[in-house]
């Protein structure tokens, strides 16, 4: 008996709970070869559904999503506050955009044709082990509650309350799609950071520019700091930026999008019960210092199918640990102020060759590398903050105040 024609409350193999990038990227991954009973619990349409948003990574040649990647640069742009422009071209790697909508139907389209997957439209509410196992209980869309069982449960849901850490940022951000009245944008250049707008008092802020065409691009005002903005501060900064900086003049903007990334040292469980893990964001997959996620989110789950496949149950830590300490000891200087964040990313990618950059971006460099990367940086700052981070406590999320939404 296939998935499909399964009845709901059967057991399988495995349960996926999300249909973001980490748990279609591992529905998709399980598809084929069809060797296990997979349930995918996506939420109904509806508040629990994100919002369509975009993703963005580096990588080199042919790459498995490429038919959804809706656009990709050759050539990166770094803007310091002193309007100097670094211009680096790190082949033989590309940077890419993708749409969650385009990615969701190339996943679901190699769903609908595999054996082994099967949908299910639910609210998944709560996750238990079981004897041989796990539950999740989920309630559908008219309202009933349904019960799924299998032998793994791998949950990508966001977690309600971050782990404790001893730094704790965040990446906040809208974007505009825009479309201008003239040709304002080089479709060839994406521009990664651009620190010609005001600074906070704390962290540090940046323009971020993907052209689209000539005369349409992706433009977003992007925060480092502990505190969101409202829509209409970041709107503001959208419109001095575009207007004062990029001289954009007449535009339209098409769609909007807005959100924030954790950027903390936690420690992000990977197994929470005897058959139950969490995987993506809730497993660690975002990269503390740059707030990347997708590309180390797909990584994680070619991990778990491998580990699946082989027999095991597990799900490898997404980053290592010379990243995750080096990313630590950043994000206290930036939190600390002891390092200025427009002259530290500036000053990289000014110094330090582009190809080796981005990998090293990625946890993909050597120790010797990431130690001639180490001196192209604010040397004693960096060493005062390592010092002083093995004694300072990790703390739980302060409780939030009366009315405010944690999402």
């Amino acid at each position: 008996m296939s998935p499909r024609s399964r009845p709901a409350g059967d057991p399988c193999d495995v349960i996926i709970i999300g249909g973001g990038a980490a748990g279609l990227g591992l529905a998709y991954r399980l598809a084929e070869p069809a060797s296990f009973a997979v349930t995918l619990v996506e939420a109904p349409e509806g508040p629990l559904r994100p919002a369509e948003r975009t993703w963005c990574y580096w990588d080199r040649g042919t790459g498995e999503f490429d038919e959804a990647v809706s656009a990709s640069w050759s050539r990166l742009r770094v803007h310091g506050t002193d309007g100097r422009a670094t211009t680096v071209d790190p082949a033989p790697l590309t940077y890419r955009m993708l749409r969650s909508a385009d990615f969701e139907r190339l996943v679901h389209s190699r769903l609908a044709r595999s054996p082994a997957v099967r949908v299910v439209r639910a609210t998944a509410d709560a996750v238990r082990d079981t004897a041989g196992g796990a539950e999740v209980r989920c309630t559908t869309p008219d309202g009933g509650t349904l019960a799924l069982r299998a032998r793994h449960v791998f949950d990508s849901r966001p977690m309600r309350s971050p782990p404790p850490a001893r730094t704790r940022l965040t990446q906040h951000f809208r974007g505009w799609f825009v479309r201008t009245a003239g040709d304002r944008f080089d479709p060839a250049v994406a521009d990664l950071m651009d620190f010609r707008v005001p600074q906070p008092r704390h962290g540090l802020a940046f323009g971020y520019v993907l052209p689209l065409a000539s005369d349409r691009a992706l433009v977003e005002y992007t925060e480092f700091s502990r505190t969101p903005l409202t829509t209409e501060a970041y709107d503001a900064a959208l419109t001095r930026y575009c207007q004062n900086v990029l001289a954009l003049g007449r535009l339209t903007v098409d769609s909007a999008e807005q959100g924030r990334i954790p950027m903390t040292d936690a420690r992000f469980a990977r197994r929470v019960g005897a058959s139950v893990f969490r995987i993506g964001t809730a497993g660690g997959a975002t990269r503390p210092s740059t707030g990347y996620t997708f590309a180390a989110a797909q990584r994680q789950s070619r991990a778990v199918a491998a580990a699946l496949r082989a027999g095991r149950a597990t799900v490898p830590p997404p980053h290592g640990r010379r990243a995750l300490a080096m990313d630590a000891v950043l994000l206290r200087a930036l939190d600390t102020g002891r390092i200025d964040g427009p002259d530290f990313f500036t000053g990289l990618f000014r110094r330090v060759p582009p190809e080796r950059l981005l990998r090293f971006l990625d946890g993909g460099t050597s120790c010797r590398e990431e130690w001639a990367i180490g001196l192209s940086t604010p040397v004693g700052a960096m060493l005062r903050t390592a010092v002083e981070l093995p004694f300072l406590p990790r703390r739980p999320p302060p409780a939030p105040h009366p009315g405010e939404h944690r999402r």
